[in-house]
């Protein structure tokens, strides 16, 4: 019995770790093989919440699609710069064919009260999360229009583009502004067969939401805040009663939305979210 998506190729930005090597996995178990990329670099107005991937973790991304028998062509990139990026595109359609579906992941958090951001934790989170998204979809789209095989492009969004969330005005506004992105190219991509979607998960189980930086959030008034105390403001978001959804979860939407099954949908805002929305 073949995979679920048997022959497709997957371009995925920030593949190195949590979300992103997730869908790479997911996605190789059912047959597709990867274009990885990452920063595998820190951004400075991030780091003072968590860590960006290293190099050594997308070489782990590369270790488990291999292991499966998948092939990946993992490439060092920056999805703020449209130059590089097509460059790593270009690499891994020269080795692997062709892309039948994009996954723009990559995304980073900051945090702070919409007007007590620094100017540059503004200026990194929509570079980063538009921009990087929209550059991620116009490095690959041309190609997929010459190769005529249709394909499926999907923008990691988040409950966040849907509702407003508090002390993450940057991330809110970004993941919101893709919605719009995403709905506009349904409309120009339709005639070529390319469906566009939107992903928006609740809380997943990465270091975006395991830091300090969350953690406060989710338990304002603890002067040291820790997972502990941050587990009820966690759960509090969501219907269902967990705290927050695994990579895992998320990927199987990928999965679908990336596979033929899903052939018909194309403009769906598609959440992932324990009943978050619905609350």
């Amino acid at each position: 019995m073949s995979g679920r998506v048997e022959g497709k190729v997957a371009f995925i930005t920030g593949a190195a770790r949590g979300q992103g090597r997730s869908h790479a996995v997911r996605l190789a178990e059912e047959g597709a093989d990867i274009i990885a990329v990452d920063i595998c670099e820190n951004i400075e107005t991030v780091t003072p919440f968590y860590p960006l991937a290293t190099d050594q973790e997308l070489q782990e991304t590369v270790a488990q699609v291999e292991a499966l028998g998948g092939r990946i062509v993992a490439v060092k990139a920056d999805v703020r710069d449209v130059a590089g990026l097509q460059k790593a595109f270009d690499t891994g359609v020269e080795q692997l064919g062709h892309v039948d579906i994009v996954v723009a992941n990559a995304g980073i958090e900051s945090f702070g009260r919409s007007w007590e951001l620094t100017a540059q934790q503004w200026q990194d989170v929509i570079d980063v999360n538009l921009t990087g998204v929209f550059n991620t979809a116009k490095v690959a789209i041309p190609s997929m229009i010459d190769a005529g095989r249709g394909g499926s492009i999907l923008f990691t969004s988040s409950i966040a583009g849907l509702k407003g969330i508090e002390g993450a005005g940057h991330y809110v506004a970004a993941k919101h502004a893709i919605v719009g992105l995403m709905r506009t190219m349904a409309n120009e991509l339709g005639p070529y067969s390319i469906r566009v979607n939107t992903i928006h998960p609740t809380n997943v189980d990465t270091l975006m939401i395991q830091n300090p930086g969350m953690y406060a959030i989710m338990s304002p008034g603890d002067s040291e805040p820790s997972q502990n105390l941050a587990v009820q403001g966690f759960m509090s978001i969501n219907t269902l009663p967990i705290p927050w959804v695994e990579p895992t979860d998320v990927s199987n939407a990928v999965l679908f939305l990336g596979s033929d099954e899903a052939r018909y949908v194309t403009g769906v805002t598609f959440p992932v979210d324990a009943g978050a929305l619905v609350k």
